[in-house]
């Protein structure tokens, strides 16, 4: 499942690339489209409860803001951080919260998503965009060194996540789409539960160009 296989790395891992142009929002490649500050109203999510699945409706706001070049070695990436925080329309308390980063690596065309959530579960997904550039899918799977994911003990032992996966498809109006499916192994269940979520998003506000952009614009202080 990996989409940069170790054949491909320089022998020299320790350089770093020269001459980087400081501005992400411009090096961004597919997720070019995903960076600003982003509701959708439509949100539906379905999982699992003991008198079986529960379906609700959810509001949801993205914010995505472009980070500084990355490197690791000769690897460069480009990026965006990102925090998801979701509600209902029937209660004022917080129903998902997230945190994390999408990153892209022009040299090869890798896309990857880290997220973080407050429960005790980290996911490191990776993936590319369609050869139009109209969507991108990012998927790991539990066990996996690479791109993969953990979880407490509690998660491990009652809801244990063994893969996830993300579709963003990019719609002609400007807004964006996502289909998000999560297979758990509930206890006391046979059957592994799909947890799927899904919403579309409208641009709301702009990103801010990131720091070292500015500093290159001579626009700080």
């Amino acid at each position: 499942m990996n989409p940069f296989p170790a054949q491909d790395w320089p022998d020299d891992i320790f350089t770093e690339p020269e001459d980087v142009d400081p501005n992400t929002l411009a090096n961004l490649g597919p997720l070019t489209r995903l960076a600003g500050i982003w509701e959708g109203r439509k949100g539906i999510d379905l999982n699992p409860k003991a008198e079986g699945p529960e379906r609700r409706a959810f509001l949801e706001r993205i914010e995505l803001q472009p980070i500084d070049p990355q490197a690791n070695g000769p690897q460069l990436l480009y990026g965006l951080r990102y925090h998801i925080h979701i509600n209902t329309e029937e209660e004022d308390i917080t129903f998902h919260d997230q945190v994390g980063y999408w990153s892209y690596e022009p040299a090869t065309g890798l896309i990857m998503q880290s997220l973080t959530i407050p429960r005790g579960q980290a996911v490191l997904s990776a993936g590319r965009a369609s050869e139009d550039g109209l969507s991108l899918k990012v998927a790991a799977r539990r066990g996996e060194t690479d791109y993969g994911i953990v979880s407490t003990a509690f998660l491990e032992h009652a809801f244990r996540t063994d893969s996830f996966e993300l579709t963003i498809t990019f719609n002609p109006d400007g807004s964006w789409s996502y289909i998000s499916d999560t297979m758990l192994s509930v206890r006391g269940q046979a059957e592994p539960f799909r947890h799927r979520d899904r919403n579309t998003l409208v641009k709301v506000a702009e990103p801010t160009p990131n720091p070292l952009a500015l500093i290159a614009a001579g626009k700080t202080g």
